[in-house]
């Protein structure tokens, strides 16, 4: 058993010790690091905010889109001038009403249709060497629906009342023509030509050459054919002038004194050929008809 004397000192030596503080936080050099951080974030965050104000500012952000874009119910719409850096891809594009569509290109403007397997069908490109337009079939149809022209691998077919050449060479055609009509202009001049080759005009009933107010010349280097297989060929005119055609030579007993001859009679030849002999009182052309030799 305890002692008096022990139990004193016990109770001496629990009195005399302090108690114990444990201390929790962050403190010191640890704590200054982590205000400077937080007051670094805090920084980013305002900069981030002012520049994302910034950017919408100049980009012109709002509710219905970005600067000149618009987004509709439709699409997009785009107000002023567009540059577009890369292909664009719509399936319409259309300007403002009342307003134009201007597209422009420092090379070329190519509109492209292609199919399932993205094989080209139809391609229409406008660039510095011209126009060029690839496909099945070409149209141009007036406002009201009439054809005006089109072109295929089969035919060429011009649907206006009228088909002007402004060329000084006028029209050049490879292969054969056909048209019901070919009439000039009033006052100018018709001119068909081959330079080269042979100019031919068939038609099953008839062909019409008619000059109103003046006059059909043809000219040719060889001969000039009028053949008529089945008919006549008639000269219908108040006055018929043959030029230059050859004079039969009468024979020196035959032929009258010095006296010049104006009168003059149109014999013509075995083969057809014409020639003039000096009129008698008879026919003088068996005397002249050393041109049929």
């Amino acid at each position: 058993m305890m002692t008096q004397e022990q139990c004193t000192h016990r109770n001496n030596v629990q009195s005399s010790e302090k108690p114990q503080v444990y201390k929790v936080g962050i403190y010191g050099w640890r704590k200054r690091c982590l205000y400077f951080f937080v007051l670094l974030l805090m920084i980013l965050i305002l900069i981030n905010l002012a520049l994302t104000i910034w950017i919408l500012k100049v980009m012109n952000f709002t509710i219905d889109g970005m600067g000149s874009l618009r987004i509709t119910e439709k699409g997009l719409k785009l107000e002023g001038d567009s540059e577009f850096l890369e292909p664009l891809y719509a399936k319409e594009i259309q300007s403002k009403p009342g307003r134009p569509l201007f597209l422009q290109s420092s090379r070329n403007i190519s509109v492209n249709i292609v199919n399932s397997n993205n094989q080209l069908l139809t391609q229409l490109v406008t660039g510095s060497s011209g126009f060029k337009a690839r496909g099945k079939m070409f149209e141009v149809k007036s406002t009201s629906g009439k054809l005006l022209f089109s072109a295929d691998e089969q035919e060429v077919v011009v649907g206006a009342e009228r088909l002007r050449v402004m060329g000084a060479e006028g029209a050049v055609f490879s292969k054969s023509v056909e048209t019901p009509h070919v009439r000039a202009e009033p006052f100018k001049e018709l001119r068909l030509e081959s330079p080269t080759r042979s100019l031919l005009m068939e038609a099953p009933k008839g062909i019409q050459i008619l000059a109103e107010a003046g006059d059909i010349q043809a000219i040719c280097r060889n001969e000039l054919r009028l053949e008529s297989k089945d008919g006549e060929i008639s000269l219908d005119a108040r006055r018929i002038r043959l030029m230059r055609l050859p004079e039969g030579k009468a024979s020196t007993s035959s032929s009258s004194s010095g006296t010049r001859q104006t009168v003059y009679e149109v014999c013509v030849c075995p083969n057809g050929r014409l020639f003039l002999s000096q009129a008698g009182t008879g026919s003088t052309c068996q005397i002249s008809n050393n041109v049929c030799l």
